[in-house]
């Protein structure tokens, strides 16, 4: 069964600067679509960055620049750094997996179709203060 395991994020003050990982069983990160989303309270759940089986990656106007996604297939392994944060990027972040359907494509779906992603991470809180 394919189990998503986060680990990471935590406390930072402005600026600073967090590293999430998302540890894969179950399930191949190489041969499909693994993103990044992040709901803050009241909010609704955002996509925040992409990365295809080809390596293609896609990310939020709001973290561009800053945020960088990637992925160590030999550790089975999702990654987000995050620099230069912000008190707006204080929320719950996931990882999420698609399905079959995006084996082996080079591109992903849309970070606002966050239906197409089957399998969730259990989330971990980023905070960040001024």
């Amino acid at each position: 069964q394919a189990q998503l395991v986060q680990s990471g994020g935590g406390s930072v003050q402005t600026g600073g600067s967090l590293r999430l990982s998302c540890a894969a069983s179950g399930y191949k990160i190489a041969n499909r679509c693994m993103g990044w989303f992040r709901q803050a309270p009241g909010k609704e759940r955002e996509g925040v960055a992409s990365i295809s089986s080809t390596g293609s990656t896609t990310y939020a106007d709001s973290v561009k620049g800053r945020f960088s996604i990637s992925r160590d297939n030999a550790k089975n392994t999702l990654y987000l750094q995050m620099n230069g944060l912000k008190p707006d990027d204080a929320a719950s972040y996931y990882c999420a997996g698609t399905g079959p359907a995006w084996s082996g494509t080079s591109w992903c779906p849309r970070l606002i179709d966050r239906g197409d992603y089957n399998f969730w991470g259990q989330g971990t809180q980023v905070t960040v203060s001024s």
